[in-house]
């Protein structure tokens, strides 16, 4: 059993899967949904600090490298339009939005580029880790509940 709370893990910590497709793949290996959450959201948020310290970094540097330019290039377009997006929509707080669109799991969205995007935009480190760790746990619930049917929890 721990190899299976180890592999939703190491999921969850997948670009463009993240824990949406960690929890849905843990519940279903019968991991209960509230160690799956857990270990999942954990996942998913270790890689976040290193992501809003030094992905862009990274990929400013690698943007006109022969064999991971285009890569790289993509990924900080992808970043900046999410990082645009985020605050045209942001209104009153761009901390909230960023929550949401961390939160509302579709495809694209995540921890991975809401972190990005907050680095980005220079947002604070402190404000942004809460506001994705809240729309982690967000889109975790969302995705417990469509996975397991929410009669299933509370049995």
């Amino acid at each position: 059993m721990f190899k299976k709370y180890i592999m939703a893990f190491l999921i969850s910590m997948v670009p463009l899967i993240e824990l949406r497709g960690g929890v849905p793949v843990g519940t279903g290996w019968g991991i209960p949904w509230h160690w799956c959450l857990l270990v999942c959201m954990l996942g998913n948020m270790l890689p976040v600090p290193f992501i809003f310290f030094f992905a862009r970094k990274l990929l400013v540097w690698g943007s006109d490298k022969k064999v991971v330019g285009k890569f790289c290039s993509f990924c900080l377009k992808k970043g900046e339009r999410g990082g645009k997006k985020l605050q045209q929509k942001a209104g009153g707080s761009v901390y909230i939005a960023l929550l949401l669109f961390v939160g509302i799991p579709l495809p694209g969205t995540g921890a991975w580029t809401g972190t990005l995007a907050a680095s980005i935009l220079d947002l604070d480190f402190k404000k942004s880790i809460i506001a994705v760790v809240l729309g982690v746990l967000l889109a975790g619930l969302i995705m417990t509940i469509a996975s397991q049917g929410v009669a299933s929890l509370f049995t």
